[in-house]
């Protein structure tokens, strides 16, 4: 089952239980899923639905950020909540000593890069995670490249 049906099911399942905090959730997690397969005008593949989440999880991340500097907790807290709704429909996010070991096995491989070569890494970590079916914060990897990239160099 894909992710698509496994939110529709579970929409019904919130509806039942009139779980009005996670069926809003569930409505707007579909309603992206399905604006991108309207852009595509087809049948969204699983990495392509599980893009559509990450994005939705980013977007919930940067508005955290902005109520926490507005001083507006309990828009945050909301925030926070649909996060956990939406992750537990990716896989699990790769941990940081995973993303460490991969950036560091991709400078290995390429030599010795220089903070000019941080897309070049960058890119090859993100791909990496891609064809595994792991999640990663892009976010993340670029501090862990960063902070790898200048230990060389200093």
């Amino acid at each position: 089952m894909g992710i698509s049906e496994k939110v529709q099911k579970d929409m019904a399942n919130a509806m039942r239980a009139r779980d009005e905090r996670r069926l809003s959730t569930l409505r707007m997690m579909k309603a992206a899923l399905k604006n991108r397969q309207v852009d595509k005008r087809g049948a969204l593949e699983n990495s392509e639905e599980i893009q559509v989440l990450n994005s939705l999880v980013k977007q919930r991340k940067d508005s955290i950020e902005h109520f926490t500097r507005g001083n507006r907790p309990e828009l945050a807290e909301k925030e926070a909540n649909e996060i956990r709704i939406i992750e537990s429909y990716l896989p699990q996010a790769a941990s940081e000593e995973e993303v460490v070991k991969a950036v560091r096995s991709k400078i290995a491989e390429l030599g010795s890069p220089t903070m000019k070569d941080m897309g070049a890494v960058m890119k090859g970590v993100m791909a990496e995670f891609q064809a595994s079916g792991a999640r990663v914060d892009g976010k993340l990897v670029n501090d862990i490249v960063r902070r790898e990239l200048s230990q060389r160099a200093g």
